[in-house]
């Protein structure tokens, strides 16, 4: 019944930012961890990153010193940084959520880098 919505997506050129937002719809329990996983064309969906209850965050290391997970103040909210975008990024990126060994899966946003 937990629902993910993500936001954000769009065009961007070579080397600008995007910040994706994900949100639950209803009333849900936290979700621990949270991630963004985002799939490319003709590639397999990847984690980009991942946050847990304590806070502990991990990294694509293709993403690393560009993009920032960080969990919003309302419960079940989520936000992923972009930076320094490159056209390797263009994927879905999906928002998910794990509770009680169960995954909740967005609907995904497009991110599409142009040169």
């Amino acid at each position: 019944q937990v629902q993910l919505v993500e936001s954000g997506g769009g065009l961007v050129q070579s080397g600008g930012s995007l910040r994706l937002s994900c949100a639950a719809s209803g009333t849900v329990i936290r979700l621990s961890p949270m991630g963004w996983y985002r799939q490319a064309p003709g590639k397999q969906r990847e984690l980009v990153a991942s946050i847990t209850s304590d806070d502990t965050v991990t990294y694509a290391d293709s993403v690393k010193g560009r993009f920032t997970i960080s969990r919003g103040y309302v419960q079940n909210t989520l936000y992923l940084q972009m930076n320094a975008l490159k056209r390797e990024d263009t994927a879905v990126y999906y928002c998910a959520g794990n509770r009680l060994s169960a995954d909740y899966w967005g609907q995904g946003t497009q991110v599409i880098v142009s040169s």
